[in-house]
């Protein structure tokens, strides 16, 4: 039998549902998010540039990647906290650059090699993530191909810094268990 950082007894059977709990808080907020992205309104470009956009999207998401971590060190359910904010923090990340290449699309069409819907603006920007690169879409001005090589070099950083912060704090939290729960 397990326990918490309280000391108090738990069944493997409350560790394993408190852990699936968590994980599919994770899945649906993870699906509200790319639901969210195909539905909410985005049909006026406005003052507030797409760079900017950019900018405070990874700003929320490196907010929220650093309460996450902070999180899974204090979780009783450090492995299950982790892959839970890494199935969060990934496709916002995602999103975020998925957004800014959608807006920059409606604001200068020729920005690109074609014309970019929702689809097509997440689309590339995973085959960019995952270094495809199929070359179907390219971009094609100096703004987009400088937030593509941003979003490169964050994607990065988000597979191998990141990662290895949020096994880290996963550790962390197990060490302040004193005990290699498995949830």
């Amino acid at each position: 039998m397990h326990t918490d950082a309280d000391g108090n007894a738990r069944t493997p059977d409350a560790v394993r549902r408190q852990a699936v709990r968590s994980l599919l808080r994770s899945g649906v907020v993870a699906v509200a998010l790319v639901i969210g992205y195909f539905t909410l309104p985005m049909d006026r470009v406005d003052s507030l540039g797409a760079g900017l956009r950019l900018g405070l999207g990874l700003t929320a998401a490196s907010a929220l990647l650093a309460w996450q971590i902070r999180d899974i060190a204090r979780s009783p359910f450090p492995r299950a906290r982790a892959v839970g904010s890494l199935a969060v923090s990934a496709p916002l990340f995602l999103l975020v650059f998925a957004t800014t290449y959608y807006l920059m699309a409606q604001a200068n069409p020729d920005g690109w090699s074609e014309p970019l819907s929702r689809l097509d603006a997440l689309y590339f920007t995973v085959t960019v993530f995952a270094t495809v690169g199929f070359g179907d879409i390219a971009a094609s001005s100096a703004a987009a191909r400088g937030t593509v090589t941003v979003q490169m070099v964050g994607g990065l950083v988000l597979v191998g810094l990141i990662a290895r912060v949020v096994v880290g704090a996963m550790q962390e939290g197990i060490r302040r268990q004193g005990t290699d729960d498995r949830a």
